[in-house]
Formats: C-alpha cells, sequence, structure tokens
C-alpha cells in the first residue's frame, strides 16, 4: 500500500471511530461551528500585517533549510474563541480536492516539518496573524511534499439522547518541494471496459472505461488526457470535473462513460494520458503523454434475438407454404389417379 492510500484509509477509520471532522481545506469563506456556539471563521496565507492574497502556499526549499511563513485566523462571529491549531500530511482525495489528515492521524511527511503555535486566541470581528516554519530534513526526497495548515474548533452535536463532540477545521494547503533533481513520471494500470447492454433492441447501450493513473515520479501531476472508442474522443476529467492533481506516491482511478452506443460486437480503443508538471517558477511544464490500447466487447444480443425470431419466423412461413403445396400436389395426384381409373372403367360394353 502506498502513501496515499495509507493516509486515505487511516482517514476513513478516524471519520468512523472518532470524532467527527467538519470544514474543507479553502478559505473562499468562512465556516461555522454547529450547536456548541454559532463561531464563524476563515483562515488564509498571510504576511506580518495580515492576509495577501495567497490562496495557499508553495516554497522551494532545500534539504536541511527552513522558511519563515504566516498565515491569518479570521473571526467572524460575535464572541472572543481559542482555536486549535495543526498541521498534517496531504492528498487530494477522489474529488480532486486537497484535503489533509484528520486529527489524531500521526503524518509521516511534510506534516512533520511544520511548526506553529498549539492555538490562537482571536477577538469577536478580529484577525489575527499567526507565524509558522516549514523546516525540511537533511534526508528530505527531492520534489513535492504536500501538507496542510488548519484552525478549528470543537463543537457539540446532540441527537437521540447523546451528545457527540465534532471537529470542525478550516486551513490551506502547504505544498513544499526540495530542491534537487525532477523526474516526474507515471504509469496507467487496471484498465476496465464495460459494455451495457439494453434490452431494448431499438436503443442503444452505454460503454464504461476505468484505468487508474499512478505517479511514480517525485513530482505533483495535474493528469487530463482522452479516451478514443466507439468514434469518439471522450476527455477527461469532464469539463464539469475539479481538475485532478496526483501527488508522488498517490494515484488516481479515472472512470469514462459513453453513452448511447450501438453494440457492434466489439471496440478497440485507445487511452491518451496527457500530465502536465509544475515548475520551480509556478508554471507548467509538458510530460511526455502515455498511449493505452484497450478492447470491449459489445454483443448486439437484443438484436441477435430479434433477428433469430424473424428467421424462424420466415422459415416457419416457407415450411407453411411448402407443405401446403405438397398437399395441393397430393390432392391434384389423387384427383388424377382417380380420373384414370373412371375413365379405363368407363369405357367396357356388355352385350345382352
Amino acid at each position: 500500500m502506498n502513501r496515499s492510500r495509507l493516509h486515505r484509509a487511516l482517514a476513513a477509520v478516524a471519520a468512523v471511530i472518532a470524532v467527527g471532522v467538519g470544514g474543507v481545506l479553502a478559505t473562499s469563506g468562512p465556516a461555522a461551528a454547529e450547536e456548541s456556539a454559532p463561531v464563524s471563521w476563515s483562515v488564509s496565507p498571510a504576511d506580518a500585517s495580515g492576509p495577501d492574497g495567497r490562496f495557499s502556499v508553495e516554497h522551494e526549499i532545500d534539504a536541511g533549510a527552513s522558511v519563515d511563513d504566516f498565515f491569518a485566523v479570521r473571526n467572524v462571529g460575535g464572541e472572543e474563541v481559542t482555536f486549535a491549531l495543526s498541521a498534517a500530511d496531504g492528498f487530494y482525495n477522489d474529488n480532486g480536492r486537497f484535503d489533509m489528515l484528520p486529527s489524531g492521524q500521526e503524518s509521516v511527511d511534510s506534516g512533520t516539518w511544520i511548526s506553529l503555535p498549539e492555538s490562537v486566541t482571536v477577538p469577536a470581528g478580529g484577525t489575527v496573524v499567526v507565524p509558522f516554519t516549514v523546516a525540511v530534513p537533511e534526508n528530505a526526497e527531492p520534489g513535492d511534499h504536500a501538507a496542510g495548515i488548519a484552525a478549528s474548533v470543537m463543537s457539540t452535536q446532540s441527537g437521540d439522547g447523546a451528545s457527540v463532540g465534532v471537529e470542525s477545521r478550516v486551513g490551506f494547503r502547504v505544498m513544499t518541494r526540495v530542491t534537487g533533481e525532477l523526474a516526474p513520471a507515471f504509469s496507467v494500470r487496471q484498465v476496465g471496459a464495460d459494455y451495457r447492454t439494453s434490452w431494448n433492441p431499438l436503443r442503444p447501450g452505454d460503454l464504461t472505461v476505468s484505468f487508474e493513473v499512478v505517479n511514480e515520479g517525485n513530482t505533483r501531476l495535474s493528469v487530463g488526457g482522452l479516451v478514443d472508442i466507439a468514434g469518439r474522443d471522450v476527455a477527461f476529467p469532464a469539463t464539469t470535473d475539479h481538475p485532478q492533481d496526483i501527488l508522488p506516491g498517490e494515484s488516481h482511478v479515472f472512470t469514462v462513460e459513453a453513452d448511447r452506443v450501438w453494440p457492434l460486437f466489439a471496440f478497440p480503443g485507445e487511452i491518451v494520458v496527457s500530465p502536465t508538471a509544475s515548475t520551480a517558477d509556478g508554471g507548467t511544464g509538458e510530460v511526455a503523454p502515455s498511449s493505452t490500447s484497450l478492447f470491449v466487447w459489445a454483443m448486439p444480443w437484443p438484436q441477435l434475438l430479434v433477428l433469430a425470431g424473424l428467421a424462424l419466423l420466415i422459415l416457419a412461413l416457407v415450411w407453411r407454404r411448402g407443405r401446403s403445396k405438397r398437399r395441393l400436389e397430393t390432392m391434384l395426384a389423387t384427383a388424377r389417379e382417380e380420373g384414370r381409373r373412371n375413365a379405363t372403367g368407363g369405357g367396357s360394353v356388355t352385350a345382352a
């Protein structure tokens, strides 16, 4: 199990057996804690004087070096609140959004490189700037390492006579690129395709292609591409989906749908993955695309059944027509034979 899968597994277990974790790592608007107190707050990167317009923090740091930075916690509520502060390893979830390990789960990567206060008290309607430090170990591997910083509060939710403590948190992404040789790489695995037949012979079926893209390099990849099958080019992720980034060591399963496809016995196809990698100056660089072939059976069973039924009907009609013709011929032959016998008997004369 790779690092990202372990992280996601731990996160899923924590959501079931520990306290619930609310909120997402975003700074587009304030979050609110429910029931216990009407707390609303936001968290964003900042400089020493306050929020500086960044949505995330990205630093390129040498192994063994450190960088100081700031973030701001804004209390939108009407009472003074003490927020718990935390940092943890980050990952991209199946929806393409960034998240971080829940509280209580141990980080093993750049979440352990961040030093920050345990808490901060923010007056009603106020904003407090908090310093933090990212210190990269000497033995850190070159490439991209993701973490998150969050401010959280505990609230109490009641139901069925019981009270449950829920942690709500809001934060932002901290991406650290350790200097050194960058080697973007990926592979495509577990390719599968399935054709779902519509048993209405007058309606086409649907085709689904799934595959896993694994980031085998040391840079973050933004993954997209095309699936060419059944005469169509279907883009992934769809334009309505969130862009899909994959961190080093992580993987993501893509599912591509092609609807209203008539079954033509079989469809060969091709998956073209064309990722981009972020560069040190904040831009993007092309990565050599990969092409993977695929094949899916699409048997037209409803249409074949209809054709088989028509063939049987035609055979029955031909057989019936042949039977009627043979019966008529037999009747005519019998009549001719009877006529001959009558003619032969009527030609003899008997004298008195």
